[in-house]
């Protein structure tokens, strides 16, 4: 098992997470995080965290893209340690917001640390 990030987290990225992951395994893009599947210890510390509750184990039905888009962008994207100040200033504004894939998402990388 795993947790993956889900698009609950595009435009949100509060970055919550990244601060208690005891291995480090947050990769930053432009406007979400992913998780890579490999480095997740499956400890979750990381899910409760998260207030756009964007993280869920891989073992929840329905989560076979979100899988794939975390191992596909947690190895193009940098890895992110630490909130430095990242998370958007709008960030409660998308909270919640339906569709934010297909409307939001952005492939670019993040700034990491």
């Amino acid at each position: 098992m795993t947790y993956v990030v889900t698009d609950a987290c595009i435009r949100c990225k509060y970055m919550d997470c990244v601060e208690v992951c005891p291995v480090d395994c947050f990769y930053e893009g432009e406007n979400m995080l992913v998780i890579n599947p490999s480095e997740c210890i499956d400890c979750g510390v990381c899910e409760p965290e998260c207030p756009a509750e964007a993280i869920l184990p891989d073992t929840e039905s329905g989560l076979e893209q979100w899988l794939e888009l975390n191992n596909t962008f947690s190895a193009q994207w940098p890895n992110v340690t630490r909130n430095a100040g990242q998370t958007p200033d709008d960030a409660d504004a998308f909270k919640g917001v339906a569709n934010k894939f297909e409307e939001h998402f952005s492939a670019e990388p993040g700034a990491g640390d």
